[in-house]
């Protein structure tokens, strides 16, 4: 660490800046941005789950919408198109917003979606960490885990 530019103490060259506020022109902090998001998602009727604070639930009737917060994005999935598209709109009216569109790629996972249902894969992820590190032509193994397990309505395994 070194002092910034301007802040020069030529006898105490170890003494360094602190930082009191938000950088980069933030409008709020952002522990009172994802407090204002929750308070809005539990007021539109999500429930937070146990087992990931960031993870909110709404089911109406035999329709379901999930959302995942991740930082500062919003990943959502439904059973139902109508109440995505709600969903979006409104959103976008209570926060500065865009909608990106059908997720491909996130977190290092390549995400398909068909009719049959969504297909998750690292290929792209081990791909590109295979020749970061000069491996492309290594010879391949296979899984070290069961192939044959699913995940259940509750998002249990079950073998």
């Amino acid at each position: 660490m070194e002092q910034p530019e301007g802040f020069n103490l030529a006898e105490r060259k170890d003494f360094v800046c602190k930082l009191k506020n938000a950088l980069y022109g933030l409008k709020q902090a952002p522990r009172d941005w994802y407090a204002r998001l929750d308070h809005y998602l539990q007021q539109q009727g999500f429930k937070k789950r146990v087992s990931g604070s960031n993870i909110y639930m709404k089911m109406d009737e035999d329709t379901l919408l999930v959302t995942l917060v991740y930082v500062d994005d919003l990943i959502f999935a439904r059973n139902n198109d109508e109440m995505s598209h709600e969903f979006a709109q409104n959103m976008s009216k209570e926060f500065e917003m865009s909608i990106i569109g059908e997720l491909s790629y996130f977190l290092g996972l390549q995400l398909s979606q068909t009719t049959v249902g969504m297909f998750i894969s690292q290929e792209k992820y081990l791909k590109d960490m295979l020749k970061r590190y000069g491996m492309e032509d290594c010879a391949p193994m296979i899984t070290p885990m069961t192939t044959d397990c699913k995940l259940g309505k509750d998002m249990t395994l079950v073998w």
